[in-house]
């Protein structure tokens, strides 16, 4: 796992404080898919409605993923880091740190909408009546 307290390209570019903030995110989208799937299954929606899972999951996976890796896709996308005051960010200015960052980002991109398509499609095939 990499360290919380510095800069790896590719590989780790927020420390502790926005670490939180994604672990909370995904708590906060976990929280949701519960709710929503909840909600569908008590009132007998047809399975259509449950693809709407998707958008909750893929939030629930984007912020346990990015504070399990320690990376921030949005950072990495936008070429920053962040290891101190929520808010402020530096720039990362070498190309090809730029480069390893957005494939870490679209890596956890990807696998986040891995995570929402399955949970909406594994949803959309249970039965009602379980």
């Amino acid at each position: 796992m990499p360290s919380p307290d510095q800069y790896i390209p590719g590989v780790c570019n927020i420390g502790p404080a926005e670490i939180r903030r994604r672990m909370v995110s995904g708590w906060v989208g976990l929280t949701a898919t519960l709710a929503l799937a909840g909600t569908l299954f008590y009132f007998e929606n047809p399975p259509i409605w449950r693809l709407l899972l998707f958008f909750p999951a893929f939030t629930a996976a984007t912020g346990f993923l990015q504070g399990l890796y320690h990376f921030c896709l949005g950072f990495g996308r936008k070429g920053l880091f962040n290891f101190g005051e929520v808010g402020k960010t530096d720039t990362v200015t070498q190309a090809e740190f730029r480069a390893a960052d957005q494939k870490k980002a679209m890596k956890i991109l990807v696998e986040s909408a891995i995570v929402g398509v399955g949970v909406a499609v594994g949803t959309y095939f249970m039965p009602a009546d379980y």
